[in-house]
C-alpha cells in the first residue's frame, strides 16, 4: 500500500452548506462481507430520486477513513479489466476492514455520470481508437458529469466531520472541501496496470488530473 500523503492546501473556495435534509435514509441492515461486517444504509437523493449507499463500519462520528466510489457495473460486479473501479472498491473495503472503522459512499453515477447504455457506446468508440475522454465528448457529454455534493450530504448525515479520503482524484478532494468536509489526508489507491487498462489509466492521469504516479 502506498504511504498516505498530507492533503495539499488549495485556495479558499466558497463553501456550500451541507443540509442532511437533502437526503432521506430509506433503510439499513447488517451486511457481512469478506472484509468484515458493515451496516448498509440506503439513502434517497431528493433532487434526483437516485438511491445511494453508505457502507459503514464502526463508529464514524468525527474522523473516518472514507472512499467515495461511483457505481461501475462492469468493474464492480462483473470484474471488467477495462478500468480499475472494482479493485479500488475492494481496496477501500479491505482497508476499512483492517481498521475496523470507515465508510464507503457508493454513488449511483454509472460511467462518470453518463449511464450504462452510453458507457457501453463509449466502450465501442474506445475499441475504435478513442480514449475514454474523447469517447464521452464524441457522444455529446462532458468528460466527467459526476456530482459529489450528495457524498458530502451523506457524510454529514453520518456525523463524519473529517476524512482520510481514499482517492486518486483531486476533484473529489476539492468538491468535498467546498461542501464543508475537512480532508485530513489523501490516501492513494494503487491499482494493477495491465494491457486492458493501461491506456485508460494514462488518460485519467493526463486529461483528468488523477494522481497515478506508478504508471511507466
Amino acid at each position: 500500500m502506498s504511504s498516505p500523503e498530507p492533503a495539499k492546501q488549495t485556495p479558499a473556495q466558497p463553501v456550500t452548506p451541507v443540509t442532511a435534509a437533502l437526503v432521506d435514509l430509506l433503510a439499513e441492515a447488517r451486511v457481512p462481507t469478506e472484509h468484515g461486517t458493515f451496516t448498509m444504509k440506503l439513502f434517497k437523493e431528493k433532487s434526483t430520486g437516485l438511491e445511494h449507499v453508505a457502507m459503514v463500519m464502526g463508529d464514524v462520528q468525527g474522523s473516518a477513513l472514507v472512499r467515495v466510489h461511483s457505481e461501475c457495473m462492469t468493474g464492480d460486479v462483473f470484474g471488467s479489466l477495462r478500468c480499475d473501479c472494482g479493485p479500488q472498491l475492494q481496496f477501500a473495503m479491505s482497508e476499512i476492514g483492517k481498521k475496523g472503522q470507515g465508510v464507503v459512499v457508493y454513488l449511483r453515477q454509472e460511467g462518470r455520470g453518463i449511464g450504462l447504455a452510453n458507457k457501453l457506446k463509449a466502450y465501442q468508440l474506445q475499441d475504435q481508437g478513442m480514449d475514454t475522454v474523447e469517447a464521452n465528448l464524441h457522444l455529446g457529454f462532458a468528460a466527467d458529469l459526476r456530482n459529489f455534493d450528495v457524498a458530502a450530504q451523506i457524510l454529514d448525515y453520518l456525523g463524519v466531520s473529517s476524512v482520510h479520503l481514499m482517492t486518486n482524484n483531486p476533484r473529489k478532494v476539492d468538491t468535498l472541501r467546498q461542501h464543508g468536509v475537512k480532508i485530513d489526508e489523501r490516501v492513494p489507491v494503487r491499482s494493477d496496470v495491465q494491457s486492458e487498462n493501461e491506456r485508460y489509466l494514462g488518460t485519467k492521469a493526463r486529461k483528468l488530473g488523477h494522481h497515478i504516479d506508478w504508471l511507466g
